[in-house]
């Protein structure tokens, strides 16, 4: 599908009022793929896109920066031949969405954000100096750091069929989650989809901008563009056993949020909602989405 200059691959599923769901790092529309049912059996419209960079999409050499992204954002929404939808977003998905309600409101009904901050919220506590308990932040999110270096990032990503894509999602995956055979079934489509030529560099891209951003005119601009509470609710939905983004880190975020949103914890669940408990983790959205 065509959407702000580039094309964007999606999965579709069901009729009712729009919900557009956007991936984390390493992921694809398959790390929607339960959503993708319950949702669309509720009632809803549900579209599962490859943002920017990832599976079937176009993989720029540019363009990873929070206006160009929330512009694909915007663009699909249109090209849906929508004027607006629910946007859920998990993790890296869940910050774009923050951006996309503060930054094109007219286009976003309700965000919800699975195993995310508010941009400001995360940039804040990574800030902090890693050390003691207030700098946990930092210290869950060292691979930021690490992948800002050019080209071994990449090969460390691809290297052995993904093996550490792997790694990486085992160490931020709740504990009842982490060792079980369903872990290895979700996470070989992943690790596979990591191996598409140019999927590592643009993953690693997302992360090399928002670093960067930060000693740049155009972070101080970002920081004003959604530094505002947002018109719409919101839903947060977070693991209490999440290690990469800490539940304290999320709950710094009631600031930015709208009119009517909500804050639920998942007892034993990591960095993954969707995936770890999506059962729980569609009835939330269900519910919160009817609700409006």
């Amino acid at each position: 599908m065509s959407a702000n200059g580039i094309l964007l691959h999606v999965a579709e599923a069901g009729q009712g009022e729009p919900v557009l769901l956007l991936h984390g790092f390493g992921g694809l529309w398959w790390s929607w793929h339960h959503q993708l049912r319950h949702l669309a059996d509720a009632g809803y419209r549900v579209v599962a896109v490859d943002l920017r960079g990832y599976g079937d999409s176009d993989k720029p050499p540019r363009g990873y920066d929070a206006w160009t992204l929330a512009g694909d954002v915007a663009g699909l929404i249109r090209a849906l031949g929508e004027r607006s939808a629910h946007v859920v977003g998990h993790a890296w998905g869940g910050l774009l969405a923050w951006s996309v309600a503060a930054m094109r409101p007219r286009v976003v009904r309700s965000v919800s954000v699975l195993g995310a901050a508010h941009p400001l919220a995360l940039r804040t506590a990574v800030s902090r100096v890693p050390l003691g308990r207030r700098g946990a932040q930092a210290r869950a999110m060292r691979h930021l750091l690490r992948f800002q270096v050019p080209m071994a990032p990449e090969k460390w990503l691809t290297a052995d069929d993904a093996a550490n894509l792997s790694a990486l999602l085992r160490r931020w995956a709740g504990p009842q989650w982490r060792d079980t055979d369903d872990f290895v079934a979700t996470t070989e489509p992943l690790r596979h989809a990591m191996g598409v030529p140019g999927v590592a560099h643009s993953a690693l891209e997302y992360y090399r901008w928002a670093f960067r951003a930060q000693f740049r005119g155009e972070g101080r601009r970002f920081r004003k563009d959604v530094d505002t509470r947002v018109t719409m609710p919101v839903l947060q939905l977070h693991g209490e056993a999440d290690p990469c983004v800490l539940p304290a880190t999320a709950r710094d975020s009631t600031p930015w949020r709208g009119p009517r949103s909500r804050f639920v914890s998942l007892p034993d669940v990591g960095h993954f909602p969707h995936l770890e408990a999506p059962e729980r983790t569609s009835a939330e959205l269900v519910d919160f989405l009817s609700g409006l």
